[in-house]
């Protein structure tokens, strides 16, 4: 009895152990990806420079959600695998350490995890979504003209208009600028030397000043067009609204969404609280998938488990857009997808363990 304690905690620090170096590593991978982008954005004044860490902070946030059922399936596997290549399992197992022995040490990390998990996806991503996308409207708002790229059309500097410019010369200052805005039927395009923003008496408002150019304005298809030279030419335009702006179902808080009749929103739901589900279906899985003969390799297994993982969460994503597009019900929703993994992950473990022969010695006995 003294020894079974002694196996757990063996088995839970080895657990543990790779599980903070897979996480540690995964969200590294991640969070130099979405670094080297928001410093992307940054160069191009689409983002404030104050603003770089706590997007990234915020980001760090959201790769945790997804983190969590991937990294403990993975350490499991590596920590068991482990366990088994030394041989170190099977000298356990001689002394009756059975599958409830195994999963005991391992639901001293999976319950945390788990209950972080679905924390971090029903409350802490909305929040993180949120968050990202007001900073994103505020740097819009703040780097209007500003965020115009050298060469390229711009769609969202003016209101119902395309904006081009050869060059970028200054903070809100372009060359050669071509400028279409519609107006209805009617269409303004405009040429000019030189272009920049200013300030308005209304905070909501700015001008686009343009200097040395011409206009023209008219409907297409006609001859009654307006042509204006002009030596500086200034068109208002509003600032983007931030509370108008309509929030995505994964930015609104989860009880927005419980009761709602959209497909949308109800599988963004089904979506949040199968996290936690799915941390709890992978861990199930893992524990029969990891085992392997002494002399194999620690990763021999790896490479299914990864297949397993891209299958179960395909699915997932599959499922998720079947129930936005109507064909799934949401009483069925995406439990159709964890219930078939739990399914695969107790029949593996009931072969490995020989359960089903005496399930079917006992029907021949009957």
């Amino acid at each position: 009895m003294k020894m079974l304690p002694i196996l757990d905690r063996y088995i839970f620090r080895e657990i543990a152990q790779s599980w903070l170096a897979v996480t540690a590593v995964l969200l590294a991978i991640l969070l130099t990806n979405q670094f080297a982008r928001v410093l992307g954005d940054v160069a191009k004044d689409k983002l404030p420079k104050d603003a770089v860490f706590q997007i990234i902070g915020l980001t760090a946030l959201q790769y945790l959600t997804f983190l969590v059922p991937i990294a403990l399936f993975l350490s499991i596997m590596l920590g068991l695998g482990r366990l088994y290549r030394d041989g170190e399992m099977p000298a356990m197992m001689a002394c009756s350490l059975g599958p409830a022995d195994i999963y005991r040490p391992v639901s001293w990390l999976l319950i945390p995890l788990a209950i972080i998990g679905g924390w971090l996806a029903t409350s802490v991503t909305p929040m993180t979504v949120s968050e990202i996308e007001r900073i994103d409207a505020e740097a819009r708002r703040s780097a209007d003209l500003a965020s115009i790229e050298a060469g390229r059309f711009t769609s969202e500097a003016h209101q119902n208009g395309i904006v081009y410019a050869e060059s970028v010369v200054g903070q809100g200052i372009v060359e050669k600028v071509f400028l279409q805005r519609r107006q209805g039927s009617n269409v303004e395009v405009v040429i000019a030397e030189e272009g920049e923003q200013k300030a308005s008496d209304d905070s909501e408002t700015r001008y686009f000043v343009l200097r040395n150019g011409r206009r023209y304005e008219g409907v297409p298809g006609t001859t009654n067009f307006m042509v204006v030279e002009f030596a500086e030419h200034g068109i208002p335009y509003r600032l983007p609204d931030i509370e108008d702006t309509e929030r995505e179902p994964n930015a609104k808080k989860t009880r927005e969404l419980v009761g709602s009749d959209d497909n949308e929103e109800i599988a963004e739901l089904h979506w949040r609280f199968g996290i936690p589900l799915a941390t709890v279906v992978l861990a199930i899985i893992a524990v029969p998938l990891s085992r392997t003969q002494p002399r194999q390799g620690r990763y021999s297994r790896l490479i299914i488990g990864l297949l397993v993982f891209i299958v179960y969460f395909n699915l997932l994503i599959a499922g998720k857009a079947w129930i936005e597009q109507g064909r799934v019900i949401a009483l069925v929703g995406l439990w159709w997808v964890h219930g078939g993994m739990l399914i695969a992950g107790l029949s593996l473990l009931a072969v490995q363990n020989g359960w089903h022969k005496r399930i079917f010695a006992i029907r021949k006995i009957s």
